[in-house]
């Protein structure tokens, strides 16, 4: 007996509209959809440009080995986005969402944030979205976010207790840990509609586009086999006799 398609009694179109948020930015349909696509897009072009991270490193690295293969260059660096790099756009979506279940809308964000941070505290684990190692004391990507989603009316419980997680982490910890631009995607995702599995997603999409920009420069003023070469000689210096 054949097995029924997933796709059977579905429009197609539909169906991609919500698991495939990029094909709403390039149709554009009604007043909604324009506002939600506005902060859409404000998440990507966030999340494509970026230093140079072990992403871009990995990405470059194997592009200096194999220049005729401009996208295992790009996969080599789509490679490294877990959970310390891209991924915490995830993690904090799953946390706002785990905060904000069974609430329907009820509930003290207070009280919230606090048990978040409390529980993050009890397993030694980082909370996702704060506290960045460059941004300091303020991610300014996040206040920009939040004007663009507030102005199309998409500010909503989810930014709210983000602001608050941030809030508590930086009582609880003793050090300023405000919403870093992860965070602020991770709740944005949920006021835009985004389901959770999308959203790294949004990271994947965004940095593969960041690493072609880092390979075209790579082609022009080339730094890799340098980095090889210099790492090389200082991880093995020890092996080398000491001159007199």
């Amino acid at each position: 007996m054949a097995t029924a398609s997933p796709w059977s009694g579905a429009d197609p179109a539909s169906r991609c509209a919500t698991d495939c948020p990029s094909w709403r930015v390039r149709r554009g349909r009604g007043t909604q959809e324009r506002r939600e696509d506005r902060v859409y897009t404000a998440l990507l072009i966030t999340l494509v440009d970026h230093g140079v991270t072990p992403s871009a490193l990995a990405a470059r690295l194997t592009y200096a080995g194999a220049p005729e293969a401009m996208q295992a260059a790009v996969a080599a660096g789509l490679c490294g986005l877990g959970s310390v790099f891209v991924g915490t756009t995830e993690g904090s979506a799953a946390m706002l969402t785990e905060g904000l279940a069974g609430l329907d809308g009820n509930g003290d964000l207070d009280e919230i944030a606090a048990r978040v941070v409390a529980g993050f505290r009890e397993q030694r684990a980082f909370v996702p979205g704060v506290g960045h190692t460059l941004h300091k004391p303020i991610d300014l990507r996040t206040p920009r976010l939040f004007e663009i989603a507030e102005a199309e009316g998409l500010s909503g419980r989810y930014v709210d207790l983000m602001n608050r997680i941030g809030a508590e982490a930086t009582r609880a910890y003793g050090r300023d840990l405000p919403v870093n631009a992860t965070g602020a995607i991770g709740a944005l995702s949920w006021e835009i509609g985004l389901r959770l599995r999308a959203v790294r997603g949004l990271g994947v999409m965004a940095r593969a586009i960041g690493l072609v920009g880092h390979i075209l420069e790579e082609s022009e003023r080339p730094m890799a086999i340098e980095l090889w070469q210099r790492v090389d000689t200082e991880a093995s210096a020890h092996l080398k006799p000491v001159s007199s």
